[in-house]
């Protein structure tokens, strides 16, 4: 009888699928890809490489306060750009990228180097039904010095002041 059952159980480990999850050494590579050729799709002004990298129900999130955007807005935004052939062109200087346990969704930081000089970009990735990475959320901010705050303040005071005012009356 033990030998029976021990065959029953050999026949069963042996039917059993071995699922290997991805390391998260092989998603950040596939990421560091995503990233860099997302970037380069812009620089390129190659409309379709780089909106297809955008999941359907992604955010850009710009520079401007007033740029806050889902993908069809962004897009309308973009699409001139990229008819003129003169987009962005931003590469990454440095990047960090962290996963959530079941390596399903990515979020990073990067520095960039772009035509503002240094700016800093975040967001999320998810994994989509196909097992491709998607930018769902991106968010573009410009560095400032610390020792030229005041400066940068003084500058968009005005036009941020009456944002504020007008954020304030909407709530």
């Amino acid at each position: 009888m033990k030998k029976v059952v021990f065959i029953c159980f050999g026949l069963f480990l042996l039917g059993c699928k071995s699922v290997q999850p991805k390391s998260s050494e092989k998603s950040k590579s596939e990421i560091n890809f995503v990233l860099n050729n997302w970037h380069q799709a812009a620089a390129e002004t190659n409309f379709n490489n780089y909106f297809n990298t955008m999941a359907d129900d992604a955010i850009f999130i710009g520079t401007d306060a007033t740029e806050n955007w889902n993908k069809q807005e962004f897009i309308k935004f973009a699409k001139p750009f990229f008819d003129k052939g003169k987009a962005w062109n931003f590469t990454a200087l440095e990047r960090n990228i962290y996963f959530s346990s079941d390596l399903k969704t990515a979020w990073f930081d990067e520095l960039l180097n772009t035509q503002m000089k240094i700016c800093r970009g975040s967001g999320v990735l998810v994994l989509d039904e196909n097992g491709n990475w998607k930018i769902k959320q991106y968010v573009l901010s410009m560095t400032i010095p610390n020792e030229n705050t005041n400066e940068v303040v003084k500058i968009k005071s005005f036009l941020e002041d009456q944002l504020i005012e007008k954020q304030k009356n909407n709530n």
